[in-house]
């Protein structure tokens, strides 16, 4: 399970990369939470880069043979895709500042250390 979960991780971070998504933050959640073992944060620069960087990730995972759920497509604020072990959160800039999920998670994960 732990090789399927790099190679989505990986195909994760390529996709953002090379959709020029910003200031994306990977926080390891392995045996923090059973929600998922990986959250990746990322933000788009408007409510149609962030919907596209989406549709582009479930595409890609798709193709790779990954099932995922994504939420928030139609609004485009706030984009969650479920990927399973690996959660994906992409915000546009202000959105992204005012839940500043990175500050909640990042604490969980460095308390249970």
């Amino acid at each position: 399970m732990k090789k399927q979960e790099d190679e989505i991780l990986q195909i994760i971070e390529k996709v953002l990369d090379d959709n020029k998504a910003e200031d994306v933050t990977v926080i390891d959640l392995q045996g923090k939470t059973s929600l998922a073992n990986q959250m990746v944060v990322a933000s788009g620069t408007s409510n149609r880069h962030v919907a596209s960087i989406a549709e582009k990730l479930m595409e890609t995972l798709k193709k790779s043979g990954y099932k995922a759920t994504i939420e928030g497509l139609e609004k485009a604020d706030w984009v969650l895709i479920d990927a399973f072990d690996v959660i994906v959160h992409l915000f546009r800039p202000e959105v992204r500042s005012f839940y500043n999920l990175e500050k909640m998670w990042q604490a969980i994960a460095d308390k249970r250390k």
